[in-house]
């Protein structure tokens, strides 16, 4: 069914996930708000098995070698007639596909293929549901919604930006000399900042949209993770006709909402050698991974350098697309580009295995993805930065920066807290 559009989106769609019983996942890609809820199959991928939920009942499946198939493959029975899977994947996945398969605990990746789903823009609202008392109930909620006023949420001091800088700095002088030493060029290292007291999920995410210009953002309760997110930049795009593109983002300056002073910013991040060469890195390695799934020919450079605007920082940013080689999928293109090299790290493996070193906390969603799957092949996964996330009683922050040869504790740590400043001027309860 399709409704007429509304003129402010993001309030509809906010309004409807509150009201929305989990597990849901809320996914904004190019001014469209979809929401998918009710699980009508459900897949969660480990180590060392695949378990799924269709019906009543959980089985467990093998793992093959190619993980990530053995999931396209248990799917391709489940999208069909414009269905969509919407899910996460963890940054522990990328144990599984590039490093240590025993360093890869918990779940890895959890998607669902929901009963019901509603899609918000400002051009019409659709409701798909195969259930005819469902789609009653999905538009009087999307009519309740629409007249809903939000009470007023109470804004939550931002948490001290000096959360474990001491630790932060060490690990970053580590990096530094571990680089030195030849063991990576370069490796994203993060700190987790925890937030004290009740956060409003909704009314931090729709006050922090407004504010954001985000390439995607999110909210969802999956797997006992809740998450709401503003995605810089997404780790693969893949239509329907198989053209793939990446879009690295590396090289970071603060944004103060004052045209000059962004704009020196803007100078001084352009011309650093060392913001540079992060980014040249990281778009090597970057088009070496595009290409080992391309189309002969096929590779171009969309952008190269540009800046994109991020809420609170700016990036030096590129994008790269191709077409699919022919026998490949979009599970291809994001077993080869997961992690993002801008949250990981240089080469990867060896990235991956010094963050789990020298970080004092597990990722767990933070720097993987959130996606969404088509029945017609396409796939569209954020990387999952500029997030608050909850479990349990617990509220955190995250932020990274990335880590060469170049780099002072000091500036690291300075990055890290002008990216948290994304989300956490944005916190109500």
């Amino acid at each position: 069914m399709v409704l007429p559009g509304v003129e402010d989106p993001l309030q509809l769609a906010t309004a409807l996930a509150r009201s929305t019983r989990g597990p849901f996942v809320l996914y904004e890609n190019d001014g469209t708000w979809s929401l998918a809820s009710g699980p009508a199959y459900e897949l969660v991928l480990h180590a060392d098995e695949m378990r799924v939920r269709d019906g009543d009942g959980w089985s467990a499946r093998p793992v093959g070698a190619d993980p990530l198939q053995s999931v396209a493959d248990a799917l391709e029975d489940r999208l069909a007639g414009g269905a969509r899977a919407y899910g996460w994947a963890g940054f522990g996945l990328s144990h599984l596909l590039h490093g240590d398969p025993a360093a890869a605990d918990g779940p890895l990746l959890h998607l669902v293929v929901p009963s019901r789903e509603v899609r918000v823009s400002a051009d019409a609202v659709e409701v798909r549901t195969d259930d005819a008392a469902d789609l009653v109930m999905l538009t009087s909620a999307v009519e309740a919604a629409s007249r809903a006023v939000a009470a007023p949420a109470t804004p939550v001091p931002p948490p001290s930006a000096e959360h474990d800088a001491e630790f932060y700095r060490k690990a970053v002088a580590c990096a530094v000399d571990e680089i030195e030493d030849g063991r990576y060029r370069k490796v994203i290292l993060s700190r987790l900042v925890p937030v004290e007291g009740d956060v409003d999920l909704f009314a931090t995410y729709e006050a922090g949209r407004r504010a954001n210009t985000p390439a995607r953002s999110y909210v969802l309760e999956l797997g006992g993770v809740r998450c709401a997110g503003f995605s810089p930049e997404t780790v693969v795009e893949v239509t329907a006709a198989g053209q793939v593109s990446t879009q690295p983002l590396a090289g970071t300056r603060a944004r103060h909402g004052d045209p000059v002073r962004d704009g020196a910013l803007r100078a001084d991040l352009e011309a650093d050698p060392k913001e540079v060469f992060e980014h040249a890195i990281s778009v090597k390695l970057a088009l070496d991974e595009l290409t080992a799934v391309a189309a002969p020919g096929s590779l171009t450079v969309d952008d190269f350098m540009d800046v994109k605007e991020r809420g609170s920082v700016q990036h030096l940013a590129s994008r790269f697309s191709a077409t699919l080689r022919n026998g490949l999928n979009a599970w291809h293109a994001l077993a080869v580009l997961f992690p993002a090299i801008t949250a990981s790290g240089v080469p990867k493996a060896a990235a991956c295995e010094a963050i789990d070193r020298l970080e004092n906390a597990p990722r767990g969603l933070y720097s993987g993805a959130v996606l969404t799957v088509g029945a017609d092949g396409s796939m569209d996964a954020a990387l999952v930065l500029r997030s608050v996330f909850q479990q349990g009683d617990r509220t955190w922050l995250r932020a990274g920066a990335g880590i060469v040869p170049q780099s002072t504790p000091e500036r690291e740590l300075e990055e890290t807290a002008e990216k948290l400043r994304s989300v956490s001027r944005y916190l109500h309860r």
